[in-house]
């Protein structure tokens, strides 16, 4: 007998604002454990269980233990991938109190795995002038140009292993904060990837916030990024 996919029960999986906060609060890019989870979405550790359950079972979230604590993580990237295009296409609320974006956030952070904020968007901006990025037939999609293959082997980017992930290579994704486009796929982790092993950025323990090093400012300035 052939199935098809579960879209009503899919939608109604991630439908649930507990849940979807949930798999937000992953989008940090590290586990978390049941009771981080259960205090970013605002519920009990038994409801938060529940949730979880179901998260597991539609296979969203897998779990993993380590000493006393249980984490729990993406399925897998399509699952990033996934909180990444509703959070593009959501339309936006307006909290009863209005905070703003904390400034260092604004200038750098990460988007699960790749860069946004200021530094993302920059970023994006400089490999388009260049002609390293075009835009593809496809929307939102990126294609990449021989010239830009070449120029960000020679930085250092693996482009080829980028190239042969399951997920999109190269995309458009609009940044929350800057209301303009940062790079997101597999290019985009992969450039993150470099500018973190070269020491220009580093990641603030636990959140997604990104520091530009002083020898990142030199090198990013030089590349073209001026923040």
């Amino acid at each position: 007998m052939e199935s098809e996919p579960d879209l009503a029960r899919i939608a109604a999986t991630v439908g649930d604002p507990r849940r979807i906060q949930m798999l937000a609060l992953l989008m940090e890019g590290r586990a978390l454990t049941a009771k981080e989870l259960a205090l970013g979405a605002g519920v009990e550790p038994a409801t938060a269980s529940a949730h979880l359950k179901r998260l597991q079972e539609d296979g969203l979230l897998e779990a993993a233990a380590q000493g006393r604590h249980k984490y729990f993580r993406f399925a897998s990237e399509h699952v990033a991938l996934l909180v990444e295009n509703l959070m593009r296409v959501a339309p936006r609320k307006v909290a009863a109190v209005r905070v703003s974006t904390p400034v260092p956030l604004r200038r750098a952070r990460y988007c699960y795995d790749h860069l946004a904020g200021a530094l993302g968007t920059g970023l994006l901006d400089h490999m388009l002038r260049k002609g390293w990025l075009q835009d593809d037939t496809e929307p939102k999609q990126l294609a990449l140009t021989p010239r830009g293959g070449k120029a960000l082997a020679l930085f250092g980017v693996d482009v080829d292993t980028a190239q042969g992930r399951r997920r999109q290579f190269a995309c458009r994704c609009l940044d929350w904060s800057e209301r303009r486009d940062h790079l997101g796929g597999a290019l985009g982790a992969a450039l993150a990837q470099e500018l973190q092993a070269r020491k220009w950025i580093e990641r603030k323990k636990h959140t997604r916030e990104v520091r530009v090093t002083a020898a990142g400012e030199e090198g990013l300035a030089a590349f073209g990024v001026r923040l």
